[in-house]
């Protein structure tokens, strides 16, 4: 997926998002990916303006008629806009602004048919220095295009039709009879290159469908479709950067479900994956929007949601207590019940760091387990100043024990 952090808007015009559409089951991640790679390969994009403002300077200055001028001074202001767009579009798009996404793709429209209009008045002209410097220019800016482009197919083939369709009337306009055969060699040409656009952009969004699935099970636990440890301490770092409210609170419920090593010794492995995912089930009714379960292996849930306070945060880890420990069917006439313990750490009171506040809710763990388990815990503070004394001296933390049967 898209490695850059800016992040461009889609198109809001009826045409602009016509010309930038990729097909109708498409995620919206990929199309806004796909936006922002219309604004990439800047030594294509300077190039390409470099070249046709060379172009159409050389022949103006060749054949200074008012038609070529004309082209020279359109030329130039659709260069300088799209520059100008395009620096404004990247600015916006790193400070996570709107962009105007609109205006660039109908610039690029536009220099595409200036491109066309000049091989077009080129081939009129009969001057076949000015013909062949125009026509071999067009002919490059297609490459460029199809290179740049082809995450938006249609107007891929848009920019091309309108950069060398117009040779097609020019060779008409030029008098000469062999150069009739570009009424069968120019369109052959733009069908291939178009559907070599559509094919490119295809095998793109194969790719970065594939990215984001590989993206998904690598931050999912496949068991149970929770986050896994590194999906949830990726968002955890993340919100505790303050990308979100740099002021928020954060409460994390570290969830350790007790006597479930029972249920796996009685009824099997396969029975023991069925509750875990029944359990993941429970706690997913709870959550309010916003808030993130992740499972970190084993029998261990950690539940992380925002802006709530410590009280309300103990009082939504007793609901998981009382939600989780309710029977479980496991199918074949089985039943079983557990119970779960939970440790309660909020940031920042407990840490500004993910492994900081995970260790603070795990002291908290150790302490409803302690107590008997089937409980929720907040953190203490003498618990925290414990655990900073045994991290000091690398003896790491004492193993929990076991619940109370």
């Amino acid at each position: 997926m898209q490695a850059d952090p800016r992040t461009y808007s889609l198109p809001r015009w009826r045409i602009t998002r016509w010309l930038a559409d990729c097909g109708a089951d498409v995620p919206e991640d990929i199309r806004v990916a796909l936006v922002g790679n219309l604004y990439g390969t800047l030594p294509v994009f300077v190039g390409g303006i470099l070249n046709t403002l060379l172009v159409a300077a050389a022949i103006t200055a060749r054949s200074p008629t008012p038609l070529f001028i004309a082209w020279a001074a359109v030329e130039i202001a659709i260069c300088l806009a799209r520059f100008g767009v395009l620096i404004l579009a990247r600015r916006r798009a790193l400070a996570r602004r709107p962009t105007p996404t609109d205006l660039n793709l109908l610039l690029s429209v536009a220099w595409s048919g200036s491109v066309g209009y000049g091989a077009l008045i080129s081939l009129a002209t009969g001057d076949w220095v000015a013909a062949t410097l125009a026509c071999v220019s067009a002919g490059a800016m297609v490459g460029g295009v199809c290179f740049r482009n082809f995450s938006a197919p249609r107007l891929c083939g848009t920019m091309i039709v309108l950069s060398l369709g117009p040779t097609i009337p020019g060779a008409l306009l030029a008098g000469q009879s062999l150069m009739l055969v570009l009424f069968f060699q120019i369109p052959m040409y733009l069908a291939a290159m178009t559907m070599a656009c559509f094919k490119l952009n295809r095998m793109l969004i194969a790719t970065m469908r594939a990215e984001r699935e590989n993206d998904r099970r690598a931050r999912h636990d496949e068991l149970t479709g929770l986050a896994n440890r590194s999906g949830l301490v990726s968002a955890l770092e993340e919100r505790l950067s303050g990308a979100s409210a740099p002021d928020q609170i954060l409460a994390l419920l570290y969830l350790d479900l007790d006597d479930f090593k029972v249920v796996n010794d009685t009824h099997g492995h396969a029975a023991g994956d069925l509750l875990l995912e029944n359990v993941a089930k429970r706690i997913r009714v709870l959550l309010r929007e916003g808030d993130l379960p992740a499972r970190l292996g084993g029998d261990e849930f950690v539940v992380l949601t925002a802006s709530c306070t410590a009280e309300e945060a103990t009082a939504f880890g007793r609901r998981l207590v009382e939600v989780i420990g309710a029977p479980y069917d496991l199918g074949s006439g089985g039943s079983a019940r557990i119970g779960v313990s939970i440790g309660v750490a909020m940031a920042p009171e407990h840490g500004r760091k993910a492994a900081d506040l995970l260790r603070a809710a795990d002291a908290a763990l150790y302490q409803a387990k302690f107590a008997g388990g089937a409980r929720c815990q907040p953190a203490a503070e003498e618990d925290l100043v414990r655990l900073r004394r045994l991290l000091a001296r690398g003896t790491g933390q004492p193993a929990r024990p076991s619940a109370a049967a």
